[in-house]
């Protein structure tokens, strides 16, 4: 495969620590800090590529599958196509404690879709369960497409959506770039529980690059106007889903008793983001609350609720104008949605709109929206429970927040 100077990548830090005129092995957490953060407007999301592995084996006209020994970072693992599979709508990468054909001890796998999708720009989201192994190094990154093409890491950039070592909670976000004087890095860490299912995004665009686990931020890295010399970062990325197996970050101490263990990936979206100036009015939309599925109308036969991981006609609203600076939202069954003045479930039942069907559409200046009541309080997702969303809350959290999919 065309592919050799990718392996430059994967937590390159561990290679090329460039900060003052030193080289180091040690992962800084924050080195090199972008100025300043960016504030983003609310934001529309259109899904512009994604593969939900709902198929028998990995779809090769998404991705490339590595085949080898890297041959950085020390690792320890060789990538065979046999350890990528498909399986209960999952991409399945499994590491296991074996002779590879070039002699290492490990096999495992690794896949990117360099020729066959890249972006500049946009929302790049995966929904993984991680292994929670000692020696185990897990990533979902992207790489400047330009590195196949003679520019080497790290002046092509790198962002590490996603890093998790052993067994810690620890989920890291990186960017990787020259800063003129050779390889410095930004760094952030958040904590989850990496064993479970979790959705791991950045949120990029012309000002900056935003990390996300299950849509709470955690980092932000400035890129506005190529500040820091990080002008890598306004070109085209393709990306890269890996589980290594021991070397400089995790370290060498394999709990080999424990594997093989598996890196599950239930799918992998890329929306393009079109910054609002305010509501969509006259559009139709689709809702997503933050556990990342989408409001349903329920037809109006019941509670209005966010628990559809796909969305079809019932989980489509149109934007209406309701006057006076408020917006109504119109189901699919042409009914509106009302508030029920907080006192119940919402419904998508009125024939017409009054009070409690209009809403104030918040930008919450994060990509996210919220919708306030005519009784004042703030429309919740209830985290898709099944008795229904409400408008019954005094202050907006993240149960509150909301983002339009197109």
């Amino acid at each position: 495969m065309k592919f050799k100077t990718i392996t430059w990548g994967h937590s390159c830090a561990c290679l090329f620590l460039v900060l003052t005129a030193t080289f180091s092995c040690k992962k800084d957490i924050h080195s090199s800090s972008p100025d300043v953060k960016t504030t983003p407007r609310a934001t529309t999301y259109n899904l512009v590529w994604d593969d939900e592995f709902n198929g028998s084996s990995v779809n090769t006209n998404n991705w490339n599958i590595d085949i080898g020994n890297p041959h950085v970072n020390n690792e320890q693992e060789s990538y065979q196509s046999a350890n990528a599979t498909v399986s209960n709508g999952n991409l399945v990468i499994t590491a296991i404690h074996q002779q590879s054909p070039d002699g290492q001890p490990y096999t495992s796998a690794k896949l990117e879709t360099y020729n066959k999708f890249s972006t500049t720009y946009g929302r790049i989201e995966a929904r993984i369960a991680l292994p929670m192994v000692q020696g185990t190094w897990p990533a979902f990154w992207m790489l400047g497409t330009d590195i196949n093409t003679g520019t080497p890491w790290p002046d092509c950039g790198e962002i590490d959506i996603m890093e998790h070592v052993n067994t810690t909670n620890t989920i890291l976000g990186t960017m990787h770039w020259n800063g003129g004087n050779g390889h410095v890095q930004y760094s952030n860490s958040t904590t989850t529980t990496p064993g479970s299912f979790h959705v791991y995004a950045v949120e990029w665009d012309a000002n900056g690059i935003r990390w996300y686990v299950d849509n709470s931020l955690y980092s932000t890295g400035n890129i506005q106007n190529n500040i820091n010399n990080t002008g890598a970062f306004h070109n085209p990325f393709y990306i890269i889903l890996n589980l290594a197996i021991g070397g400089n970050l995790p370290g060498n101490n394999i709990d080999n008793g424990s594997l093989p263990t598996q890196m599950l990936v239930d799918y992998v979206r890329v929306y393009s983001m079109n910054p609002n100036s305010g509501p969509p009015i006259g559009s139709t939309i689709k809702i997503m609350g933050n556990n990342n599925d989408f409001v349903s109308s329920n037809n109006g036969s019941g509670p209005i609720t966010c628990d559809r991981t796909v969305a079809q006609g019932w989980e489509q609203f149109t934007v209406v104008d309701a006057g006076n600076g408020k917006i109504a939202l119109r189901g699919n069954n042409g009914n509106y949605v009302s508030s029920e003045n907080g006192t119940q479930a919402m419904t998508c039942n009125r024939t017409t709109f009054q009070a409690w069907e209009e809403f104030n559409w918040i930008d919450n200046g994060d990509g996210t929206f919220s919708l306030q009541g005519s009784n004042g309080n703030y429309v919740s997702s209830e985290n898709g429970a099944s008795t229904g969303m409400n408008c019954n809350r005094t202050s907006a959290g993240l149960w509150e927040d909301f983002r339009v999919v197109n």
